[in-house]
């Protein structure tokens, strides 16, 4: 089994949001847990509010939550907020492991006491080796997995397969028989292969539920709607682009069709940004000249997917995100597109995406199937050669 790492966060709300989570490093499994029994903060956006009750618009920060964030900073009403809490105990609490803690520093001791010394409600608790992968994974709620080897200049997603496919087998394998009922987040490459790896152990486990596997195509947005508030000169917090198919070159296709809010683009820009958002993995690749891949951003992006799974949890009936699940919107047993989540993971997928797209993108849908069909059957071949641990 690849060494790996794990951190546990933990949060609890008197109201709305709560969340543990935890995570794995890539030399030695360990982990770390952050729980919270007495905190009132919810958060929305990544930032502390003072406000439990809010709603979101389907972006990540919505003109709701940007009303929320502006009451975070306001002393008065968190002074108030104090005061009004006082004595309440949390109703809600949830626990999100994190696989793969450890990322470069290979230290994840040292991860969670850094991370401990933040000011917000999470409790954290570090796990190391594989001997302590069952104790991390008891009771989470969420599983987030970024486990594995980052891709480098000249590398390809499939070249990273032969190593990060066995290491996710083997971490959806303990997640199978300690939280079989978890939401699980792959962000391991090629996602486009790790998800039906991932789909493939939970069957022969005998505990898959569709609904509750997710690869996190969430970067693929996020980089949309920065490169199109750019182009466009719009308000970055106000656009929305869906990405739907994959999660690797020309699988990834941005909805610039459906951007909001509604804008008009050349042929020439369609295809310019499309292209840009399909390699803008490589372009981070190159600029960090061998030193690493797109780290940054994509913290950024699993934690708002992460927000987004914990708000559903806790009962926000207004919460979508784009994301490579299962999906009988095309012919392809999986398939990325905007998704509706709820209390038990996905609860509805968005169709109307396809409808009513450039002539570019109608093109492009078509090109990227045999690619994205092909990364599928790898997966499944992949655990279908090789036993599942009992």
């Amino acid at each position: 089994m690849a060494a790996t790492s794990a951190t546990t966060f933990s949060i609890g709300s008197a109201i709305s949001v709560g969340s543990k989570g935890s995570r794995l490093p890539q030399t030695k499994p360990s982990a770390a847990r952050f729980a919270s029994q007495n905190s009132l903060t919810s958060f929305s956006g990544l930032k502390a509010a003072t406000s439990m009750s809010y709603e979101t618009e389907a972006s990540f920060i919505g003109k709701e939550s940007s009303a929320a964030l502006q009451g975070s900073f306001a002393p008065k009403a968190w002074k108030a907020n104090q005061e009004s809490c006082r004595g309440l105990q949390p109703v809600a609490s949830y626990k999100v492991a994190v696989l793969g803690a450890g990322g470069g520093i290979a230290n994840v001791k040292g991860v969670a006491a850094d991370l401990s010394h933040c000011n917000t409600p999470p409790h954290v608790q570090d796990f190391t080796g594989a001997s302590e992968l069952g104790s991390c994974l008891k009771g989470v709620n969420v599983v987030v997995i970024p486990a594995g080897v980052p891709r480098k200049p000249g590398m390809t997603r499939d070249d990273l397969f032969n190593i990060n496919a066995n290491i996710v087998k083997t971490l959806v394998e303990a997640v199978a028989d300690n939280c079989p009922d978890a939401l699980i987040h792959i962000i391991s490459n090629p996602v486009n292969s790790t998800v039906p790896i991932a789909a493939e152990v939970l069957k022969q486990k005998g505990v898959y539920d569709p609904k509750k596997l997710f690869g996190v195509t969430t970067l693929d947005v996020v980089r949309a709607n920065t490169f199109v508030a750019q182009k466009k000169n719009l308000k970055l917090i106000d656009v929305d682009v869906p990405v739907v198919g994959g999660h690797a070159g020309i699988t990834i296709l941005p909805l610039l069709s459906k951007t909001k809010p509604s804008v008009s683009f050349t042929d020439e820009e369609v295809e310019q940004l499309t292209v840009r958002i399909q390699n803008a993995g490589t372009e981070v690749v190159e600029a960090k000249a061998g030193a690493g891949s797109a780290t940054l951003s994509m913290a950024y992006a699993a934690a708002r997917f992460v927000e987004s799974s914990l708000r559903a949890l806790d009962g926000d009936g207004d919460v979508y995100e784009c994301s490579f699940v299962q999906s009988d919107l095309t012919d392809l047993p999986f398939f990325a597109s905007r998704i509706k989540l709820g209390r038990n993971g996905v609860e509805a997928l968005i169709p109307s995406d396809l409808g009513g797209l450039y002539e570019y993108e109608e093109k492009a849908l078509e090109a990227l199937k045999p690619e994205l069909k092909a990364s599928i059957e790898k997966g499944i071949a992949f655990v279908q050669k090789q036993p599942i641990t009992a």
